[in-house]
């Protein structure tokens, strides 16, 4: 499975994903960390991710 984290998140969630065998990538990985809800939405749709964040208003 592909994981999408988001900038809130620790970059160490990522790379603990990958090491139990999953791809992920940290928005900071992608472009800068403050990218817009809907550019990181549609990077994830693009790429069959699935966007992991604790963000209560992420909107499209």
């Amino acid at each position: 499975m592909r994981f999408l984290v988001d900038a809130q998140l620790p970059l160490a969630l990522a790379r603990l994903l990958e090491e139990h065998g999953h791809q992920a990538e940290h928005v900071t990985d992608i472009g800068p960390g403050d990218a817009p809800d809907r550019e990181l939405w549609r990077y994830a749709l693009d790429n069959d991710a699935v966007i992991i964040t604790k963000d209560e208003d992420f909107s499209l």
